[in-house]
């Protein structure tokens, strides 16, 4: 199992901050836009230097997924920013209606996703939207799992044309990835080669599958264990090639079960390769308030529950 050096510790949302910061000096057909929570998304760097080409739309995100749209059609390339709950749920129609169904070349950039919001409770803890997302034509969805990857994902995207949803979090993280680390938006990211069982995960719960792996190292079990940072379109032929190996699948993600990556994975391997499938995902029920490290215990997201799946899944094999 490959040991990942800890680069430090911190939250995504500023991995995004510093990246549109970046493309912002870049390439002057990048604007913003936020609904009022623009030192949450750390957009107020990039409001900073380039105020020009800064929109603060207030607590209005439907109108701003409209107004994005409308300068997307007229050659700009709008980062959106708001909380993923708002982001998602709130503006569904305005996205698939003004954005998804045109094409539109507009980046819906989520903070704040998953039970890690923490104390803020289930009302913002949105655990639905990358089913959401997923399931519009054409919407490319990301979803890093830390400061250097969302970095790296919030430039690249900007040179990819069409809608994408980039979902990034709120509390500090272990830092793994390294700063050269190209992000090639649909391509999965190896981070160790194993051989008895596959482990695919995304966002947050990367950094936990590898802790994972380390455990089954330590019993004698080689995991595999890839980065899937781009859910859609999603890397079948990395998935494929892995799970014909292993003979088995754990999927990680903090999510809802139902339309996540696991149901994703699922669906390939149903097609393509039938084999073992175990999902770590908040199983059909909301969240609630609480500290990012607890709530990941109490609805089954932790460390010891992708060991406990790959132990359940190997034994099916």
């Amino acid at each position: 199992m490959k040991h990942f050096e800890i680069l430090g510790q911190k939250d995504t949302r500023s991995g995004f901050g510093a990246g549109l910061l970046e493309l912002g000096r870049t390439n002057p057909n990048v604007v913003a836009m936020c609904a009022d929570l623009t030192g949450s998304l750390l957009m107020n760097h990039f409001q900073g230097e380039f105020p020009e080409r800064f929109y603060q739309a207030g607590i209005a995100e439907a109108n701003m997924m409209g107004v994005a749209a409308g300068l997307a059609l007229g050659g700009k390339i709008p980062f959106t920013g708001t909380f993923a709950n708002f982001s998602t749920g709130r503006v569904y129609d305005q996205i698939r209606q003004s954005i998804a169904y045109s094409h539109a070349n507009v980046k819906i950039c989520a903070s704040h996703a998953g039970l890690t919001l923490g104390e803020d409770g289930a009302t913002h803890q949105i655990l639905e939207d990358i089913g959401l997302m997923k399931m519009l034509p054409g919407m490319t969805v990301i979803n890093p799992c830390d400061y250097n990857q969302t970095k790296a994902a919030t430039i690249a995207i900007a040179d990819h044309h069409g809608p994408v949803y980039l979902r990034f979090g709120r509390p500090k993280w272990p830092v793994f990835i390294s700063e050269e680390t190209p992000f090639i938006i649909g391509k999965a990211l190896m981070l160790s080669e194993g051989t008895d069982v596959t482990i695919l995960a995304t966002g947050h719960l990367v950094w936990k599958a590898i802790e994972a792996g380390h455990i089954l190292a330590e019993k004698g079990i080689s995991a595999e264990i890839i980065n899937i940072h781009t859910i859609k379109p999603l890397d079948d032929e990395a998935i494929l090639a892995s799970v014909q190996k292993t003979g088995c699948v754990v999927t990680a993600e903090e999510h809802q079960m139902n339309g996540g990556l696991g149901d994703a994975v699922a669906q390939l391997l149903s097609r393509m390769l039938p084999k073992p499938l175990e999902m770590v995902a908040v199983n059909d029920s909301f969240g609630e308030s609480g500290t990012p490290d607890e709530l990941l215990v109490k609805y089954g997201l932790d460390t010891p529950n992708v060991v406990e799946a790959a132990l359940k899944v190997m034994a099916r094999k």
